[in-house]
């Protein structure tokens, strides 16, 4: 059993990790302008693009590490859960309304990492979407590691 828990930490660890160096790297690159729509904190398409492949990625990375320590498929699986139910948790400012871009106001021209993150209004479909792609990212991550055995 301890060696699932670990599995599970060290995967969603992976995935924490990837996504905000990936992220970090993106905003970078793309800087306010490309980040955002025009004038404002909602996120531009080619963020939405990236934050879907960085998402992906993580996932499949997270999954990969999990079930090479987990040595079978609970942990994986149990990543997948975990992974569901922290991004619906996540998502609940989004659907609620309740981020903190509005009481902000209107977006500055240059916009540091950090307030980025904290401000950022993304789609309601993607906060659903991502813990859903999240789940499926880390079983086809568990599936590049070989044929684990179904239980143990």
């Amino acid at each position: 059993m301890g060696r699932i828990v670990g599995s599970v930490v060290a995967g969603y660890v992976t995935m924490f990790v990837l996504v905000f160096i990936l992220f970090s790297g993106a905003y970078l690159m793309l800087g306010t302008g490309g980040s955002f729509a025009a004038g404002s904190w909602d996120v531009s398409l080619a963020w939405v693009v990236i934050s879907l492949l960085v998402g992906i990625a993580a996932a499949v990375a997270g999954g990969w590490v999990c079930a090479t320590i987990a040595k079978d498929l609970r942990g994986p699986r149990a990543l997948a859960i975990v992974v569901v139910v922290l991004g619906l948790l996540m998502a609940l400012p989004v659907l609620l309304g309740t981020g903190e871009a509005a009481a902000v106001g209107a977006r500055p021209e240059t916009v540091g990492l950090i307030e980025a993150m904290q401000n950022a209004k993304q789609p309601t479909w993607i906060a659903l979407l991502n813990p859903l792609l999240g789940a499926v990212g880390v079983l086809i991550g568990a599936g590049l590691k070989g044929s684990p055995r179904a239980s143990a």
